[in-house]
C-alpha cells in the first residue's frame, strides 16, 4: 500500500523540511495548518482548526493517512492552559483519524523541556538533570504539555492499534517565517542588524552555556530521523533524542559566526545581556533594511523570537544530548552544525530574508 504522510504543523521548521524529505521519497504527503504551507511544490494543503473537530473531520475527509507527523503546538500563558490546549489537539486529531481506521503510525515531536521542564520551571535549581541527557530519564515531577502530548498518543495507539514514536530534539535550526522557536533565523536578523548599526554581536546567554559542551539539531536530520522510525520496525514505540551527532562550544562557534556576517563578537562579560533587550527597539531600523536591501518580510517579529534564544542560551548548566539509542539501532545520519548554520544564513540571503 502506498505510504500517506500527514504532516500536522507543515509550516513551520520541522514540517517544511519534512515535507520536502518525504515528497523527495516519493510519499504522497498532505500539509495540515490553519494556514497552509503552499510554498512546497507536491504537498497537498490541509486547512484545519486542531480545537475544532467538525473542522478536521471535514478537511480530512478524502483524507486516509498511514502516517501521522505532528510537528506543532499552540503556545499559552501557563502550562496549565499549555496542557489543555495541546492535549485537546491531539485528542480530537486522533478521534477524527480514528474514524478511518488507516493510521499505521504517530510520530510526535516534542524537545528537551522533557528533561529541563517547561517554560514556568525551565532549567531551574532543582529541576536539573544529569548530563548527557538520555531517554531513560524519569519525567520531572513538574507539569509539562509534552508530559500530557505523549500520554494522548500512547491513549490513541492503545485504542487504535497503530505504532507510535516521541522524537526530542534540541534547538531546531532551520528556515522558516514566524516560526515561534527560531534560533538560527534570530541570529541571522541580530548579526544583520548588528552589521547595519556597526554594533557589536553581543553573547546573549550564561556562562554555562559559553564555556560548556552544546548540540543542536538541523531540521533535514531531524526529518530523516522522523522517516526512519516510523518505518523502522526496532524503533518502533521508542521515544528518541536526536541532535546532529558533533557538539560544540559556544565560546567558538560565535566568533566564527560574526566571522560570516562580518561583525565584531564580544562574548561572556561576567552577566547574561538578553536578546530581548538587545534588539527591543529594532524593528524600524529592520523594516528600513527590509525596504534599502528589497527583503521579503519586513515585520522584526516574524524572523526573531529572542524570547526563546535567550531561553536556551540563558541556561544554568551545560546541555548536550545521547543519541547512542538510534545509532544502536541503525540511524546514521550526520550534520556538522557550523555547516548548519552557514547552510541556513545562505540559505535565507537567497531567499532574501537578510542582506
Amino acid at each position: 500500500m502506498n505510504k500517506i504522510a500527514l504532516i500536522v504543523g507543515a509550516s513551520g521548521i520541522t514540517g517544511s523540511n519534512l515535507a520536502e524529505s518525504l515528497i523527495s521519497k516519493g510519499w504522497d504527503t498532505y500539509g495540515l495548518a490553519r494556514k497552509p504551507n503552499t510554498d512546497i511544490k507536491e504537498l497537498k494543503p490541509v486547512a484545519a482548526d486542531l480545537l475544532d473537530t467538525e473542522s478536521l473531520r471535514s478537511a480530512l475527509a478524502n483524507v486516509k493517512p498511514t502516517h501521522i507527523y505532528i510537528t506543532t503546538w499552540m503556545r499559552n500563558d501557563t502550562e496549565a492552559e499549555n496542557i489543555r490546549v495541546n492535549s485537546l489537539m491531539l485528542r480530537n486529531l486522533f478521534a477524527v483519524l480514528s474514524e478511518k481506521n488507516s493510521v499505521e503510525h504517530v510520530a510526535l515531536v516534542t524537545g528537551l523541556k522533557h528533561y529541563l521542564g517547561p517554560f514556568e520551571a525551565y532549567a531551574k535549581a532543582g529541576f536539573l538533570p544529569e548530563t548527557p541527557l538520555r531517554e531513560e530519564h524519569p519525567r520531572l515531577d513538574l507539569e509539562n504539555f509534552y508530559y500530557a502530548q505523549e500520554d494522548e498518543v500512547y491513549a490513541a495507539a492503545a485504542r487504535d492499534g497503530f505504532t507510535w514514536s516521541i522524537h526530542r530534539p534540541h534547538t531546531v535550526i532551520g528556515k522558516a517565517i514566524g516560526n515561534a522557536m527560531n534560533m538560527g533565523s534570530t541570529l541571522a536578523v541580530y548579526a544583520s542588524i548588528c552589521k547595519e548599526t556597526g554594533r557589536p554581536f553581543i553573547w546573549p546567554g550564561s556562562a554555562a552555556q559559553w564555556n560548556g559542551i552544546s548540540d543542536v539539531t538541523d531540521a533535514r536530520v531531524l526529518a530523516e530521523h522522523l522517516i526512519w522510525a516510523s518505518t523502522t520496525d526496532a524503533a518502533r514505540n521508542e521515544a528518541f533524542n536526536v541532535v546532529n551527532g558533533d557538539v560544540f562550544r559556544w565560546s567558538r562557534l560565535w566568533i566564527r559566526l560574526a566571522r560570516y556576517f562580518n561583525v565584531e563578537p564580544v562574548g561572556w562579560q561576567g552577566t547574561i545581556q538578553p536578546l530581548v533587550n538587545e534588539i527591543a527597539n529594532d524593528a524600524d531600523i529592520w523594516s528600513n533594511m527590509a525596504t534599502k536591501y528589497d527583503l521579503k518580510v519586513s515585520e522584526l517579529d516574524r524572523l526573531a523570537t529572542a524570547w526563546h534564544t535567550d531561553l536556551d542560551l540563558g541556561r544554568p548548566i551545560e546541555v548536550m544530548t545521547d543519541m547512542s539509542k538510534s545509532r544502536k539501532l541503525g540511524f546514521t545520519v550526520f550534520q556538522d552544525t557550523e555547516e548548519t548554520f552557514y547552510e541556513l544564513f545562505d540559505s535565507m540571503r537567497a531567499e532574501q530574508l537578510i542582506p
